[in-house]
């Protein structure tokens, strides 16, 4: 949960963005619609690019602190820094498959 706590403003706006695709994908499980699923198309186009995004963000800040490490630092702080990068783009993916699959269930409740 140390991830959450350092997430900057772009973080947790990436984070939204890919969520938006999951609340609509649920709604359509709830109640199918063409209209809903016409949406979730180019919401989840954006929430793609979102989370790609987030990576090469969080890689750029990465390499960053990689330039900063001193010599003598513990040989693990590059893999932790490696972890917490992936961590964003990684629950925004999660999202998007919760959302798709609430589609499947709406699909499978239309007549």
């Amino acid at each position: 949960m140390d991830v959450f706590r350092q997430l900057a403003l772009a973080g947790f706006a990436g984070l939204f963005v890919t969520a938006i695709p999951m609340v609509f994908g649920i709604a359509f499980a709830v109640r199918p619609g063409e209209r809903l699923l016409a949406l979730m198309r180019p919401l989840t186009l954006a929430a793609i690019f979102a989370a790609v995004a987030q990576g090469f963000l969080g890689l750029a800040n990465m390499f960053q602190g990689l330039a900063n490490i001193k010599p003598g630092d513990a040989p693990g702080v590059q893999f932790v820094m490696m972890a917490e990068v992936s961590v964003v783009p990684f629950l925004s993916f999660v999202l998007l498959s919760v959302a798709w699959l609430c589609v499947a269930i709406g699909m499978r409740r239309q007549p």
